[in-house]
């Protein structure tokens, strides 16, 4: 089965000042692509929460393009969560991405197990109770690494579909087939809301030392031997990276995905060849 899947992108504020203008750059130019939304990160440990609050109005308001901003369990108590929504509100934007988050490397055990939201669906369950925000979530086609098995995985995120998230967006994943299995599983728990596929582009060797090794996703031996034969060469890595992440779009496409959300990296050129020849 082939259709035209919706297409998404994520993006990250800036950590350094004098790189927040290629941020607008980038989201004038990817809105050229026509998503159906782009999604901003919450920053490192909320580091930038309030830049995501200004790159997301951006996305709603200049460029009429859905808007949708992290909320993360680790970076809000309940008196800042109603603040961020309020701010978020004000600014036009009605959209949020809900997730646990990963711990800041500043944050102490005491802060950690202190949080007063352990698990994304007690933020879903929250924000569906006190908030009009329309909510998605996230999901983990190789179950997330910290979960016990992927049958547990599966339990909570039919919990948090049941409280309130209408579309979901897997993490990165390089093997469409866990991807496929994982629907099957997905779909046999009657969850039915849109699941749109995440998509890195490994375009540098390094990129599997820091983002992929931290997302727990395996990494199959045709991308490992791509690595092996083109790391060393700039360019001809990010050429290879680019074909597989094509190919894998391409092949997502032909299996009737519902989304195709592309974790973009604030990379304008590698973005737009993708979407060329997807």
């Amino acid at each position: 089965m082939s259709k035209n899947p919706s297409l998404s992108f994520e993006v990250f504020p800036p950590k350094k000042e004098e790189e927040f203008d290629n941020i607008f750059e980038f989201l004038r130019e990817a809105a050229k692509l026509h998503p159906a939304s782009i999604s901003c990160t919450y920053g490192a440990g909320g580091s930038r929460a309030g830049k995501t609050i200004e790159i997301a109005s951006f996305i709603q308001k200049e460029l009429q393009i859905d808007a949708i901003a992290h909320i993360t369990c680790v970076g809000f108590t309940r008196a800042d969560l109603e603040k961020n929504c309020e701010a978020l509100q004000a600014a036009g934007v009605n959209h949020v991405l809900a997730l646990r988050g990963d711990r800041p490397q500043h944050m102490t055990d005491e802060q950690f197990n202190s949080r007063e939201f352990f698990f994304a669906t007690d933020l879903v369950k929250y924000l569906k109770e006190h908030t009009s925000l329309q909510l998605s979530g996230a999901c983990y086609p190789e179950k997330h690494f910290e979960s016990p098995s992927l049958e547990e995985d599966l339990r909570h995120l039919k919990e948090k579909v049941d409280a309130g998230v209408t579309s979901l967006v897997t993490q990165m994943f390089f093997d469409n087939s866990c991807f496929y299995s994982f629907m099957e599983k997905v779909r046999a728990m009657d969850i039915t809301v849109p699941v749109h596929a995440g998509i890195m582009p490994i375009t540098t060797a390094r990129q599997l030392g820091t983002t992929v090794s931290l997302s727990g996703s395996s990494v199959p031996k045709e991308l490992a031997d791509l690595i092996a034969t083109y790391g060393d060469d700039k360019e001809d890595m990010r050429k290879a990276g680019i074909d597989y992440a094509v190919r894998q779009i391409r092949d997502l496409k032909e299996h009737g995905v519902d989304g195709i959300h592309i974790y973009s990296m604030n990379k304008l050129k590698t973005t737009k060849e993708i979407c060329g020849l997807i």
